[in-house]
């Protein structure tokens, strides 16, 4: 079987398994990588055909090591692609397309997470500052959007999934009914929050708050970012990573970040503690 066709299986079974179009996609990226080496080192493209050295030979190989812009990848990428190849792999050995698995003796590196990405608090209140002067609807709604991000930590497929029925303003709750884990959560919001939701709803219809995609919603950062003459990279999930990193630096608390955040694990949290060097600093005279 060629490797291609075992990806096509692969990505059936993941969406099965009700696994993230975001998982999908990196394992595609990764498994045509690899493709594209054994082609252009002129190997049999048949999976049967690939054995732990092969496996070694790409992860040593210049091509999976390079970024697109030829930077060299940090451990944490090439720790992705380690993974990409073992749960590829691992599949095609329960699936009989090979008899055993390749990527076996792969180990990934030892690497710490790289710090979370973030706009400092300035550039945040400018970011919503700038949107509030346009007058539009398209404005409103992106103003809206980005400042449940910013202030809530809501994870952007949530946000997006939000309906007026989601909404108990009063109580100052959001029901979150798309979850990482499917699992429906409620987030209590500031009065703050509540109010810009009580007078962005007041003559909403019934149904979604932001009818856009998730490609729209980044476009639409990006766009207002270069208004407000921001040069820092951020992305929605970003806007996440500033409400954790602030909610630390206000209360010195992990656990309460952890719990605004909804982690199930406070080593998902941690980042948040050793981003915030102003404390040690402080701490330390």
């Amino acid at each position: 079987m060629r490797i291609s066709d075992a990806l096509a299986k692969h990505e059936i079974q993941l969406q099965a398994d009700g696994r993230s179009e975001h998982t999908v996609g990196q394992r595609r990226r990764h498994v045509r990588l690899f493709d594209r080496w054994i082609t252009a080192e002129g190997l049999p493209g048949d999976i049967e055909h690939v054995d732990h050295e092969v496996i070694a030979r790409f992860l040593a190989s210049r091509l999976a090591r390079t970024r697109p812009d030829g930077g060299v990848k940090r451990n944490s990428s090439m720790n992705a692609l380690r993974s990409s190849l073992r749960a590829f792999f691992q599949y095609a050995e329960g699936a009989g397309y090979v008899d055993r698995d390749p990527t076996r003796l792969v180990r990934r590196a030892l690497c710490s997470p790289p710090p979370p990405r973030t706009l400092t608090a300035e550039q945040g209140e400018h970011l919503l500052k700038v949107m509030s002067i346009h007058e539009s609807s398209v404005a409103a709604r992106d103003a809206m959007l980005f400042s449940l991000l910013l202030r809530t930590g809501i994870r952007l497929s949530s946000a997006l999934s939000l309906e007026t029925r989601d909404l108990e303003i009063d109580r100052r709750i959001l029901r979150l009914r798309s979850t990482k884990g499917d699992a429906p959560e409620a987030v209590i919001i500031s009065e703050r929050v509540a109010e810009d939701l009580r007078e962005f709803v007041a003559a909403f219809p019934k149904g979604p708050l932001f009818p856009i995609g998730r490609r729209q919603a980044h476009r639409r950062l990006a766009i207002w970012l270069s208004r407000a003459g921001i040069d820092t990279p951020a992305s929605p999930h970003a806007l996440r990573h500033t409400f954790a990193t602030q909610l630390y630096q206000r209360t010195g608390d992990i656990r309460l970040v952890q719990q605004a955040l909804r982690h199930r694990s406070i080593a998902s949290t941690v980042i948040y503690a050793r981003a915030d060097e102003s404390r040690l600093r402080q701490a330390l005279g």
